[in-house]
This record gives C-alpha cells, sequence and structure tokens, in this order.
C-alpha cells in the first residue's frame, strides 16, 4: 500500500509545475442549486411533495417548462473527441477539459449554464439518436471536434429532428468571426467584399463553413483548395460536400495548385494547417489579406506574411487580430434562446458576423479588424442581434 501511494505521489508531481494542469483539477464545473433548502418547507417545495404539481403541470402543457425547469437556458455541449483543438482523434476521455472549457465560456459570456456530454462512439446514427434521445433536458446543442464529413450529416438530422438551437461550433463559429474580421479588413484596405478574390486552404468542416458564408456574404469570388489542389469539375471521387464545392466556387474552372492559384488573389484563409512558403504570398494582390489560422503553428509565418499583406489574422492569442470562436458561440446561442429559436439560421449567422465586426466599429485599423476575446460588448451585442433577426424571421415560440 505504502509503495503504491508514493507511486502515485510521483506520478502527480510531473504536473506540480504547469499552471494549466493546476486549473483542471477536480473539473472546471459544478452544478450549483439556484434555491438553498433549509427547512422542511424548503424541501417539500424543492423536492415532493411540491414538486409534483409543477411536473403535472408541464405533462398537461409541455410549453410550462419553459418557464419552470433550467432546460431552456442550458446548453449541452457535444463531442466524440475526433477531431480535438489540433491533438485529432483523441477520443472521449481526454477531450472532456476542452468541453468543460468551453462551458466555463459559456458561462463567463453568454451568461449561460453549459453540461459537456462526451459520446464512447463515433458512430454518426447513435450519435444523432443520443443527442435526440437527451435533448430535452437542453435548450441548445453546441457540438464540438466532431471530425468531417461526419459533422455536417450529424448537424443536419440534428436541425431537422429538433425544435431547439444546434450549431457545430468548429464550422459556424470560425465562419462567422472570419466573415466578421474580412469585413473590417476589406475597410482597412479600401474594399467591397464583392472585389475580393479569395483562396480557401482546407475543405473541412471549417472551409466549408467559412466558404458558404463568404458567399452569402457576396464575396466576389472564392477558391477551395483541398490536399490535392483547388477543387474543379474535372476531379474525381468527389464527396457530396467537395462536389457542392465545385458547384458553387471556382467559376474560372481553375485546376491548379492552391499555391500558383494565390497569385494576384486578395485573400488567404488557411484552415488546413501545413505551411505556405513565402514565394506564394509575395505573388498575391497589393494590399492583400492573410488569414491564417492553423494553431499554434499558422501556415504562413505572421511575420513574413506582414512583409506583403496589408492585414494579417491568426488563431493565436498572443498575436494581433485573434480569430477566435468565443467572439460568436456565447453571444448566437444567448439571442437564440432569449428569442426561443427553434434553429439557427443562416441570418442568423450573418447578422452575428455584422455585429461582431461593429464592436470594432470606427477604430478599425490594421491590427484591430475583430474585437479582443475578452471585450465584454461582443456577446451582448451578438445576443441582441441575432434575437432580433429570429424575430424578424418568425421562427421563435
Amino acid at each position: 500500500m505504502g509503495a503504491n501511494q508514493t507511486e502515485r505521489d510521483q506520478r502527480a508531481d510531473r504536473f506540480a509545475d504547469d499552471p494549466a494542469f493546476a486549473v483542471h483539477e477536480g473539473g472546471k464545473l459544478s452544478v450549483v442549486p439556484t434555491r438553498s433548502i433549509e427547512s422542511i418547507a424548503d424541501l417539500a417545495l424543492t423536492y415532493t411533495p411540491g414538486v409534483a404539481r409543477v411536473s403535472s403541470a408541464i405533462a398537461a402543457e409541455p410549453e410550462l417548462a419553459r418557464r419552470f425547469t433550467w432546460a431552456p437556458r442550458v446548453v449541452a455541449v457535444v463531442s466524440d473527441g475526433s477531431a480535438v483543438l489540433g491533438l485529432g482523434n483523441i477520443g472521449p476521455a481526454a477531450s472532456l477539459p476542452v468541453m468543460e472549457g468551453k462551458a466555463c465560456l459559456f458561462a463567463e459570456f453568454g451568461g449561460l449554464s453549459a453540461v459537456p456530454i462526451v459520446l464512447s462512439t463515433n458512430d454518426v446514427d447513435q450519435i444523432v439518436e443520443t443527442v435526440v434521445a437527451i435533448a430535452p433536458s437542453f435548450g441548445g446543442i453546441n457540438l464540438e471536434d466532431i471530425s468531417a464529413p461526419r459533422c455536417f450529416e450529424i448537424e443536419a438530422r440534428l436541425r431537422e429532428r429538433l425544435d431547439i438551437p444546434v450549431m457545430h461550433d468548429d464550422q459556424h463559429g470560425t465562419a462567422i468571426v472570419v466573415l466578421a474580421a474580412l469585413r473590417n479588413a476589406a475597410t482597412v484596405v479600401g474594399r467591397e467584399l464583392s472585389d475580393l478574390r479569395v483562396v480557401v486552404s482546407g475543405a473541412g468542416a471549417a472551409g466549408v463553413a467559412c466558404t458558404k458564408i463568404l458567399l452569402e456574404a457576396g464575396i466576389g469570388d472564392l477558391s477551395v483548395a483541398d490536399s490535392q489542389g483547388i477543387l474543379h469539375a474535372g476531379r474525381a471521387d468527389l464527396t457530396p460536400t467537395k462536389q457542392w464545392l465545385v458547384d458553387n466556387t471556382n467559376r474560372t474552372g481553375y485546376a491548379g495548385t492552391m499555391v500558383d492559384a494565390l497569385r494576384g488573389a486578395d485573400v488567404y484563409l488557411g484552415l488546413s494547417g501545413g505551411s505556405v512558403p513565402e514565394s506564394a504570398i509575395a505573388t498575391m494582390a497589393p494590399d492583400c489579406i492573410v488569414f491564417s489560422l492553423a494553431n499554434p503553428i499558422p501556415e504562413v509565418d505572421p511575420v513574413m506574411a506582414a512583409k506583403y499583406a496589408a492585414v494579417v489574422a491568426t488563431g493565436r492569442s498572443d498575436l494581433p487580430n485573434q480569430i477566435n470562436n468565443v467572439l460568436a458561440f456565447p453571444g448566437i446561442f444567448r439571442g437564440a434562446i432569449d428569442a426561443g429559436a427553434h434553429s439557427i439560421t443562416e441570418e442568423m449567422k450573418l447578422a452575428a458576423a455584422v455585429a461582431i465586426a461593429d464592436v470594432v466599429g470606427d477604430e478599425v485599423r490594421a491590427d484591430y479588424i475583430v474585437p479582443s476575446p475578452l471585450d465584454r460588448r461582443v456577446a451582448a451585442a451578438v445576443a441582441e442581434a441575432v434575437a432580433s433577426c429570429a424575430r424578424e424571421q418568425g421562427i421563435t415560440v
């Protein structure tokens, strides 16, 4: 017994000098009651017999659950651990600290409770059925760190079956902040979105969502590259998602490499990892824009990019213009839930992007195209814009 305790102490000591482990010791969440129980009367009202009257009323009128349970104001953060940060398929247990962190951000910036749910399956059908089964406990579903292309089908099927907001944040949170940043970057260089030619590197979850929202916003021209080069009509063995990209992008039919496509391009949007040589960035248009979002190592070295680009953004918190999803998802869910929205629509996402960009307002400059992730104005502005849009669309309770 003594030897085993010594071994446990030695293992624990491995983490003593790393402050990240101290923050996560024992987990980062707890469930705290909103009512105290200090008397028999409190007990009788909080639990039986008083609770039975409330349950009976909800059974007769299900819409009363919005008023008399926590469900409408709680978000489930759901992952199968298959695409966690830059770590890949590390499984549900290892993904749990990330989901706990996401729940902390919901509380801190959106004023919403959130519960991390990690699933020990990668099967699409099982994930969909599990989330549908637990959905009555929640007011929204935030899908997180689920690998492509399964994430597209999972989100689409859940949106069809549930009458609460569902959003895969790795897709849409990234896309919304990218659009907000690009709106302001275009202002810095004196251009309209409709004037810009964009090359997107990466046809995964974020790349597809960014492409869709940029097209919705009226971007001038856009092509998407995967590991084999620019997606075009002559490519074989395309997935349905990549076929959609072929059908809706690259209107010139360019069939070369991503590096060659950068020649004369106005915007590089990196969502894939890897690296881009300086020689390729040097061929981009004057006053170009480089968003290199792989984290922790951007595809384009930011110092090098600044030699050629008028505006540079990354996913890193230690550099200007951080493209961080926390600018989007707390306010989006807050606004959707406050409005009683049944879903999160494309129009609501566009409204969120405009709200984020507008927080910067007249202060916009090359090193300030998006607010700080700690700017408390952002979530409130996004929530108001999203709720207003939902009400205008008539998709609320």
